[in-house]
């Protein structure tokens, strides 16, 4: 069967990215262009490559099986190419990851994955745990939670216990759990950690007044210039609690989630993917 290359590379491209948009942004053309060429694609197969859903794409099966040896081919012929001008080809990865995460521990650690693995030019945007990968074209996110987020592939990464933590002029008239109940306890959208916190130091739980923020950066920020005690994951804030910004100030953690790589059921594995992933398991480890 004679297929049109520019409409096999429009296809290959979508059904990576599960994004139209995306896809026209790679391939320099209109998302409108692209769409076309996939359209005219399935006419000539007479099959559907795509299931078009309210918030990206989903593959068909026949788009699933045909995805894989697309992206051979293509991977193929690029290396080739790329040969020929005697240059190492570049893969772009596309990250999504909690900004506590990115910040505390994912940005002290890029020299290295870059050193290790210098074909890879990732893009790193940050979220604040509420994402949906197709629709923002994302090959990867790093969330925080229990993993059990339904349609992805999840990994787990790091462990992040939770504890109270102050800033130093506050640190000195909290002297035990009880005194806690006489502060403002800053709150997550997570709205039990508190009360989880509680019943592992068995105490009782006082009364939760205090504002409540979206993302453990501003959280920690709001705790480091004196708002109150906020509980806050010990690996994402080491660097805060050595310099002494922040205090510690109970042994005492509870585990309510953790960080985890996720990625589509649906998406393919690129070696960029492969190599961001086993660089995160080893760092992490």
């Amino acid at each position: 069967m004679d297929l049109p290359l520019n409409a096999l590379r429009a296809f290959e491209v979508s059904a990576r990215h599960l994004s139209f948009t995306r896809a026209a942004q790679e391939l320099h053309l209109t998302q409108t262009a692209v769409s076309q060429h996939v359209k005219n694609l399935e006419q000539r197969l007479g099959k559907p490559l795509f299931r078009r859903v309210p918030r990206g794409l989903m593959l068909t099966d026949e788009g699933m099986a045909l995805l894989p040896t697309l992206v051979d081919a293509f991977a193929r012929v690029s290396a080739t190419l790329e040969s020929f001008k005697g240059a190492s080809r570049r893969e772009v990865l596309s990250v999504g990851a909690v900004g506590t995460f990115a910040v505390g521990w994912l940005l002290p650690r890029l020299r290295d994955f870059q050193a290790r693995h210098p074909f890879v030019e990732l893009r790193v945007f940050t979220h604040n745990n509420r994402i949906d990968l197709a629709a923002e074209g994302l090959d990867c996110a790093i969330r925080f939670g229990d993993g059990q987020w339904p349609g992805l592939q999840t990994r787990h990464l790091l462990a992040a216990p939770l504890a109270p933590m102050c800033s130093p002029a506050l640190a000195p008239r909290i002297r035990t759990v009880n005194d806690l109940g006489r502060e403002t306890l800053l709150r997550s959208y997570r709205s039990d950690e508190w009360a989880q916190w509680f019943e592992a130091a068995g105490a009782r739980v006082p009364l939760l007044t205090g504002p409540v923020f979206d993302t453990s950066q501003v959280l920690a920020e709001a705790a480091a210039q004196g708002a109150g005690v906020a509980l806050l994951p010990v690996p994402m804030f080491s660097r805060d609690l050595q310099s002494g910004r922040l205090v510690r100030l109970f042994d005492v953690e509870v585990d309510v989630g953790g960080y985890w790589l996720t990625r589509l059921k649906t998406r393919r594995r690129s070696a960029a993917m492969k190599a961001f992933q086993d660089w995160l398991e080893m760092a992490a480890g």
